[in-house]
């Protein structure tokens, strides 16, 4: 069963982004992106090695560069228990 993306943030997960550059298969002096994006846990960033791994295994296309950023959108200070609710009229 796969975790939602709050039980991934409160266990250490961060929102991992990636723009691949990569050479068009038919015209390989012709550039384009893709951009992806992944809950990953750093600094391994293992769905993003295994990503480029397939990327590098099974597309036609040539990785010419790959530019990441990670972000962590839940630290563990941050989380609290609320346990009312409060209603305005």
């Amino acid at each position: 069963m796969e975790m939602s993306s709050t039980e991934m943030m409160l266990k250490g997960y961060g929102l991992t982004t990636a723009e691949f550059t990569y050479h068009m298969p038919d015209y390989s002096h012709v550039l384009n992106t893709y951009v992806w994006q992944d809950y990953d846990l750093a600094p391994d960033h293992e769905r993003l090695f295994k990503f480029v791994e397939f990327w590098q295994r099974e597309l036609d296309g040539p990785l010419h560069s790959v530019r990441f950023t990670h972000r962590k959108m839940i630290s563990p200070g941050e989380w609290r228990n609320v346990k009312g609710i409060l209603n305005l009229h």
